[in-house]
């Protein structure tokens, strides 16, 4: 069973910055991932997601402030969120695919998940 643990949630201003954290129990050299967001309300919504090989893709509306990275030695994922804004706030979700179909944004093509941290931007 393969177990991804969020972390660096919290609540920052507009404008502010937080890095969340994944770490996960099991090697994720071989694994696609990605993270996803939730808002009150509202579906979740893919942000980000990276290939095995390290290839970003990011969300319209994050593109520019978001970042996506992985640490293979380290079983870890990251998200560096930079000029956040009210609308970013939710909770926020790691992922990790084994999938052949996978599509970066797309959390159906995922097989694990984390529970998700939350992220509150202020205005």
């Amino acid at each position: 069973q393969v177990h991804l643990v969020e972390s660096g949630g919290g609540s920052v201003q507009a404008g502010g910055s937080l890095r969340v954290s994944c770490e996960v129990s099991t090697s994720i050299s071989g694994y696609h991932m990605g993270w996803f967001r939730q808002a009150p309300g509202q579906e979740r919504e893919g942000v980000a997601g990276i290939t095995v090989t390290g290839r970003t893709t990011h969300t319209d509306s994050v593109r520019g402030r978001f970042t996506i990275s992985r640490d293979d030695a380290k079983r870890t994922l990251y998200l560096q969120m930079n000029s956040l804004k009210p609308e970013d706030t939710g909770v926020y979700y790691c992922a990790a695919s084994y999938s052949s179909r996978w599509d970066p944004l797309n959390g159906g093509t995922y097989n694990y998940w984390g529970r998700g941290t939350q992220v509150t931007v202020s205005a």
